[in-house]
Formats: structure tokens, C-alpha cells, sequence
């Protein structure tokens, strides 16, 4: 029996491997909340770090697109963690039982990355964006992002080469060059990428890539072209998968440099939309410029080595799967 002093608990809303997350209230004021506790009576001091790291980077934020933490409490040999609840459940589950029509998803998508440029004009990067981490209240038309479990509040940082089963992060969702494989640093546009694979889940029920082997998955986001959002749902609009395609670029420098870049064409898609009921072609990116300065780390004069390396890759990747067949 899970017992938070001042905090009646509801009801269980997900549970994951390492926490548990319940709907409740919280007797002081009646106020509906949501808490989040580690599954073990003993967690870890990484377990417990995670969680006071989720409450103190946004503790202080004043932005409307994030799921605001209202405080940490004691609970057993760990912590809780205290949320805002507005009514919502998380954008993977609404996904599950409905389709998104174009008019939803724009006003999904502009919030989205309103929220994420707010973000990243306080320096920080969330690198984890996903559907999972994304809650939406669908009957008001309001969605939030959540989870600053492994957020950095730097500007860049260097992802280390590791076992991508290991990284930081969800992998489906992961830009090259958050799996450490691309020798360059991570800075706010690895969000963009993240945002753009759950842009594509959004629009065609599916992920750019799916594979159950890890090596396979990050050689994917790294060399891979993954099938153009309206070339699985003819109902796309082909400037708004060209939109998703430009935030799923393989290298920072060819996505989208700032939030209100991309926040102005998805605007554009919703007027015309409202207006004359169908999404005209226009050249994404026209209104996008960067409003930090980064020194670009994109390879040039060097295409044919990057080549080589991708060919070498993709060859060690062919040998794991045939040893894993074996």
C-alpha cells in the first residue's frame, strides 16, 4: 500500500521499469496532481538523482507547454515527485486508440514547438522528446511535454561512444549524433530531430525505422532515409511531410535552426488549411533563422571518406545480424 502523507493517490496511470506513476490529490488544497515513485523500496542513487534532476530543471520555468513539477516529497528510502495534472494522459496512448486529423496535429505540433523553443532559449536541451513524454488533454486541445529525467541545461554537450543499449535517451527517437557514433557534439537541434521521428509517428501510426537491434537502429538514423510521410498516408500534404523530413535531417546544419522557424510554416499549413481546406506546396525553412550562434561541425570535402566509413558500418552491422541469426 503506497501511503504520501497530504497526498491522497487515485489510481495507477502507467507503469514503467523503474517507476510508478499515480493520479491523485492533494489534501491541502483538493488540487488534482500527479505522482511519480520509484517501483523499488530501495532505489538507487541514480533512481533517485533522475527524479530530483525531473523536478529541479524546469522547477522554475515559466512556460506554458510543460508539465510543471510542484514538489519533491519524502517517500520511504527515496523520493516523489510531485506534478501538475491537467486532466491529460500521454500523446502515445491517444495514438493507440485514435488518429490525429491535420487540423489536431497542427495545433499539437505548433504548441510543441512553441514549448521547445522556450526551452531552448533557457539553454536547455530535453533529449528525450517522444510521445511518451508528451501529455495532451484532447477534449481541450491542450499538450504538454514532461520527463526531465536526462535534460542538460548546457547549450552543447559530447554524447561518448557507447553500447547503444546503454545510451541516454530512447533510441527509436535519437538524432545521429545523440547515439555518439557522429564525433560531434549535441546541442538544442537533437530535440528537433526527436520532435520530427514523433512528427512522423503522429502523421502515419508508424516510426521512420523499426528494427529490434540496436547497432541496426543507430546505422538507421546515422545512413538511412526513412520513407516520406506522405508516401505512406496520401493524406499527407507533401509540404507538411517535406516539414517532418527537414526536422529528421542526418546533420544539425541541414534541419531546422530555430523553434520560430518551424512554428512559422506549420502556421502557414494551419491558415491555409482554415481557409481554404487543403495545404498549397511552399519552400519550408524560408522564415527560419538561428537564434544561437553554432559553429558548424557538418564534414565537408570529406564525402568520399564518410562513405567508406558508412560502407564499413554497414558491413559490421551485416556480420552482427548474421551471427545473431546463427
Amino acid at each position: 500500500m503506497v501511503v504520501i502523507p497530504g497526498y491522497q493517490l487515485i489510481e495507477v496511470i502507467h507503469e514503467g521499469v523503474s517507476t510508478i506513476i499515480y493520479r491523485g490529490t492533494r489534501l491541502l488544497d483538493q488540487k488534482p496532481v500527479v505522482i511519480k515513485i520509484p517501483t523499488t523500496d530501495i532505489p538507487t542513487l541514480a533512481e533517485i538523482s533522475y527524479i530530483k534532476h525531473e523536478y529541479l530543471i524546469p522547477e522554475n520555468l515559466e512556460i506554458e507547454g510543460i508539465v510543471k513539477p510542484l514538489s519533491l516529497e519524502t517517500y520511504q528510502n527515496g523520493l516523489a515527485l510531485v506534478l501538475e495534472d491537467f486532466g491529460g494522459i500521454s500523446l502515445k496512448k491517444l495514438l493507440e486508440k485514435e488518429s490525429l486529423d491535420l487540423t489536431s496535429f497542427l495545433n499539437y505540433a505548433i504548441q510543441l514547438t512553441e514549448a521547445l523553443g522556450h526551452l531552448h532559449t533557457h539553454h536547455i536541451i530535453h533529449k528525450d522528446i517522444k510521445p511518451k513524454n508528451i501529455i495532451v488533454n484532447h477534449e481541450v486541445g491542450i499538450v504538454k511535454i514532461t520527463d526531465f529525467g536526462i535534460a542538460t541545461q548546457l547549450s552543447r554537450e559530447t554524447q561518448q561512444i557507447s553500447n547503444p543499449e546503454l545510451l541516454e535517451g530512447t533510441l527509436a527517437y535519437m538524432s545521429p549524433e545523440q547515439t555518439g557514433r557522429m564525433n560531434r557534439a549535441i546541442d538544442y537541434r537533437t530535440d528537433f530531430y526527436s520532435l520530427g521521428v514523433t512528427f512522423y509517428e503522429m502523421l502515419t501510426h508508424t516510426l521512420p525505422f523499426n528494427s529490434n537491434d540496436p547497432l541496426e537502429m543507430v546505422y538507421c538514423h546515422i545512413a538511412q532515409s526513412p520513407v516520406p510521410p506522405h508516401q505512406i498516408n496520401r493524406e499527407i500534404p507533401p509540404v507538411l511531410s517535406s516539414i517532418v523530413m527537414k526536422l529528421m535531417a542526418k546533420n544539425a546544419e541541414d534541419r531546422y535552426q530555430s523553434a520560430a522557424g518551424l512554428k512559422a510554416d506549420l502556421e502557414i499549413c494551419l491558415s491555409q488549411l482554415q481557409t481554404t481546406g487543403e495545404i498549397a506546396n511552399f519552400v519550408p525553412g524560408q522564415l527560419d533563422k538561428s537564434g544561437q550562434l553554432s559553429i558548424p561541425q557538418k564534414l565537408y570535402g570529406r564525402e568520399r571518406e564518410v562513405e567508406t566509413l558508412l560502407a564499413a558500418f554497414e558491413r559490421v552491422s551485416g556480420k552482427k545480424q548474421q551471427t545473431t541469426n546463427n
